[in-house]
């Protein structure tokens, strides 16, 4: 058959099942109740019909299964036009980048294909291995071939622009003073790539707007300054969240716990108070905030020092609190949210819990689904995968139904570390510096690679694997290395 005349057909195919009403399922496991078809999607988002009512619901690919995930992705790549047919159209474009803290969606999930399902004894190809970030355990975040990181030089902490291609330092700027991190000196939290835009907090409270090209800084803010802001023993930690025009942040404090900002301006747009919450919620911890939505509201959920807490988008309002994840000396793990509810964990003996959040208004209810003792997560981190929660607690690699809560497996792993995921696999990274690829199933725990990061220093490897753009970023002090981990064509 000519080959033109397969594409077509092929594409006549995709269209066809574009145009069908199929059940849905959640990465959680949640079916959908009826049925629904794709209309439209973006490199992070799908659109859907509801075969009932016709009404039109969008919903982030990572929320999708597996299954899900893949239908979308073969009808995205398929051609579907004679110019792509006769092999004239530009690549799909894919957005593969890593562009925040915890990726694309906040959730440590990579939308990376085409990886190494399998890794030599040595680990895989080291492509770059580079010096001079100074002090800190910031993870990179990366956006259009450039990585950004921020760490320090003498006193001051910088954000340092790299290349992906070869690790050279691009430009770098001054960001504030470096503070003394309660003996962990050097910033720790993720710049925020948005468009032109690059947004970074440093330890010392310093928030700021930055040209990606130049390197020359927009406007910057203080916490401790412009916010009277409260933060715990450790300084701060947070990376910023960008929701269309503002900036989200958490300074904490009673009158300024968590602000939204013009992200053009830095003007305020609204300052949100915990304080009518009680407890403990106006300190700022170690977790950074992301966005939520429950019965239809849209929230920011912040993890602060007393709790869980969720604020109205629009005002800033502390709406509903979940306390029992919190401990009383750090909780650094960002929560994760599906289906109405919100799981969130830390360590010091405490453990992680699920709860549901139902309400309308200024009135919510937040109802615990089961609490897990064993998952202690300290700062590194768990990802939902097709209706399971891994993460990892001061020892072991374990497995959590989200539905349940019920431990499916647990493993020593590489001990205490961070956890990613792409492509069907938990990218786990000890804090010792060993790193792991699992693969994520439920069923048992599975290795198919471990390497030890080679040129270690003598502090804990605390920033989070990350993946992007077929690589594999660690940090390490003043030290970065880049992993070459797309699979062979």
């Amino acid at each position: 058959m000519h080959r033109f005349t397969l594409i077509v057909l092929m594409a006549l195919a995709v269209e066809s099942a574009a145009d069908e009403f199929r059940t849905w399922t959640t990465s959680s496991g949640r079916r959908s109740d009826v049925r629904l078809k794709l209309i439209d999607q973006t490199d992070v988002v799908v659109r859907l019909q509801r075969e009932d009512n016709g009404k039109i619901i969008s919903l982030p690919k990572t929320g999708l299964s597996r299954e899900d995930r893949q239908y979308v992705k073969t009808l995205s790549e398929t051609p579907t036009s004679a110019t792509a047919a006769a092999g004239d159209a530009a690549a799909s474009g894919r957005n593969t980048d890593w562009s925040q803290w915890r990726g694309a969606n906040r959730d440590g999930i990579s939308s990376e294909t085409g990886l190494l399902d399998a890794w030599p004894s040595s680990g895989p190809p080291l492509l770059w291995n580079i010096t001079g970030l100074g002090e800190g355990y910031s993870t990179p975040s990366v956006s259009d071939g450039e990585v950004f990181v921020l760490g320090t030089r003498g006193s001051e902490e910088l954000l340092f622009c790299l290349s992906l291609s070869d690790g050279s330092i691009k430009w770098t700027c001054g960001m504030g003073q470096k503070a003394g991190g309660g003996g962990y000196p050097g910033p720790r939290g993720t710049p925020t790539v948005d468009g032109q835009w690059i947004y970074a907090i440093g330890s010392d409270g310093t928030l700021a707007c930055i040209d990606r090209k130049s390197g020359d800084m927009k406007w910057r803010k203080n916490f401790k300054q412009d916010f009277s802001g409260q933060h715990g023993h450790w300084d701060y930690a947070e990376s910023p969240l960008i929701d269309d025009d503002k900036l989200i942040c958490t300074p904490g404090g009673p009158k300024g716990t968590m602000v939204a900002l013009n992200k053009n301006s830095g003007a305020v747009i609204w300052s949100g108070s915990a304080a009518e919450l009680g407890g403990g919620y106006t300190t700022a911890s170690y977790a950074s905030p992301i966005v939520a939505q429950f019965g239809g509201a849209r929230q920011y959920i912040a993890f602060l020092h007393g709790g869980v807490v969720g604020f109205d988008s629009k005002t800033g309002q502390g709406l509903c609190h979940y306390d029992a994840p919190a401990n009383w000396t750090a909780n650094c793990s960002t929560p994760v949210v599906a289906d109405g509810a919100v799981f969130a964990a830390s360590g010091y003996g405490t453990g992680g819990g699920k709860a549901t959040v139902r309400g309308s208004g200024t009135r919510w209810n937040v109802n615990e689904d089961y609490f897990v003792k064993e998952f202690q997560n300290h700062h590194g981190g768990f990802v939902l995968v097709d209706g399971f929660l891994y993460g990892t607690n001061d020892s072991v690699l374990l497995c959590v139904d989200w539905k349940t809560g019920n431990v499916r497996w647990k493993k020593r792993s590489v001990g205490k570390g961070s956890t990613s995921f792409a492509d069907g696999h938990l990218y786990v990274r000890s804090e010792q510096g060993d790193v792991a690829l699992v693969k994520a199933s439920p069923e048992d725990y599975v290795e198919v690679g471990k390497f030890s990061q080679p040129d270690r220093s003598d502090k804990n490897a605390w920033p989070h694997p990350v993946i992007s753009n077929g690589k594999l970023l660690l940090r390490d002090q003043d030290r970065m290395l880049c992993y070459d981990i797309k699979a062979p064509r």
